[in-house]
């Protein structure tokens, strides 16, 4: 059973939050749940509207976020940032674009999200300039790593 549309095309709101997604490289939009839902094309979902979504009495967007940003943001102000149900306890955080609204905190938020689900070729072009943590990232090398040498009675490791 398809699900009645949720949000509202002529919404500032949506709108403003539908150029910011869709700016980023590689993002389309496809609407699900009856929701607005952004994608990076080989990649994943890394937000969704939420419009009253089951009566939550707010307009609001989903975000996937990088570790620990969830917990940080719903302590910093939880009137703007909250648990979003579904995906909360894979970390995702909401932010209300309906209340207070800091369009280029949004847009930092929305970027991370995008970072985290674009797969690692376009993740590595578009890291320039962006609040990213880089959550689950493998860290850069700074050295040759250790090898291991035997020697009678022990082991040495050299550079």
């Amino acid at each position: 059973m398809a699900h009645l549309r949720m949000y509202d095309d002529s919404n500032p709101a949506i709108r403003r939050l539908r150029e910011i997604c869709l700016a980023l490289p590689g993002v389309f939009e496809k609407e699900a749940w009856g929701e607005c839902t952004f994608r990076v094309t080989g990649g994943s979902m890394f937000a969704m509207t939420d419009n009253n979504h089951h009566n939550s009495g707010h307009v609001a967007v989903w975000v996937k976020a990088p570790a620990m940003v969830q917990e940080i943001l719903v302590h910093s102000d939880p009137k703007r940032f909250f648990i979003p149900p579904y995906v909360g306890k894979q970390g995702w955080v909401g932010v209300r674009i309906d209340y207070k609204v800091k369009w280029e905190e949004v847009a930092a938020i929305l970027k991370d999200g995008y970072l985290l689900s674009a797969p690692n070729k376009r993740r590595a072009g578009n890291r320039g300039g962006a609040n990213v943590a880089a959550a689950g990232a493998a860290p850069k090398r700074i050295s040759p790593p250790l090898r291991q040498k035997k020697a009678p009675g022990r082991l040495r490791y050299e550079t």
